[in-house]
């Protein structure tokens, strides 16, 4: 907290931005190399370009070099902004990092649509993050923010409410209507569908033994299915 109150005494927010001639090209399409983060634009508020900027800088670097190196003073050099300006919105790096990931994801949402069959919906739901999560190295990334929530409940919380339940919760509104309408079991257990039909992904993103292409996330997606369809329920004691 000491270096935060020092750090905003001696920075403030109309700082200029150095961006670095070497900074990655998301970043300097942001925040051109002659014009300051904080800087007003007209049409724009000054402080969303230096948030994007910060969480342009951040993606690169956790993609690029890990979880290790989204350090704050690196993020604040590259996205040419204050560390203060950092501190405003993300209180640790974990955080940043997961924004940073959250923004990434973000931009490729699938519209939540009813195909008329489960087998249609999930594969409209996953098809596209798939092909989004295999196209960088997400599993290194995911893998060290995994460790990461394991040491912090809190940060834990907010992993699972800004990655896991999105997907989980569209997923889950797909078997519900499938069990509506007797395509599966009234009595599925819809938690442990959801394991079954997301845990295959997240193996082989996290592992790297397998390609996560479309043809894997149909065949999982095929063979949970196989079982949901099947007997559901207790076991038999």
């Amino acid at each position: 907290m000491g270096e935060l109150a020092a750090e905003t005494a001696t920075a403030p927010a109309d700082t200029p931005a150095v961006v670095p001639a070497d900074a990655p090209a998301t970043v300097r399409a942001i925040v051109p190399a002659d014009t300051p983060a904080d800087a007003p634009q007209r049409g724009r508020p000054r402080s969303h370009r230096a948030h994007q900027a910060i969480l342009a800088a951040a993606s690169e670097l956790l993609l690029n070099r890990g979880l290790s190196a989204v350090s704050m003073d690196t993020v604040a050099e590259r996205a040419g902004v204050s560390k203060a300006t950092i501190y405003r919105w993300w209180p640790t790096k974990e955080s940043l990092a997961l924004d940073a990931l959250f923004s990434e994801w973000n931009a490729v949402q699938p519209a939540v649509r009813d195909t008329g069959s489960l087998r249609g919906d999930l594969v409209s739901l996953i098809r596209p993050w798939a092909r989004l999560v295999s196209s960088r190295p997400y599993g290194a990334v995911i893998a060290q923010l995994i460790a990461a929530a394991q040491a912090d409940p809190a940060f834990a919380t907010e992993y699972r409410r800004r990655f896991v339940e999105p997907r989980r919760e569209s997923a889950r509104a797909a078997l519900q209507r499938a069990a509506e309408r007797g395509e599966i079991p009234a009595d599925t257990r819809i938690e442990v569908a959801l394991d079954l039909i997301y845990g295959p992904i997240y193996h082989r993103l996290l592992h790297g033994h397998g390609t996560v292409n479309d043809r894997f996330v149909k065949e999982a997606i095929d063979m949970a299915l196989n079982g949901i369809r099947g007997r559901s329920g207790a076991a038999p004691a």
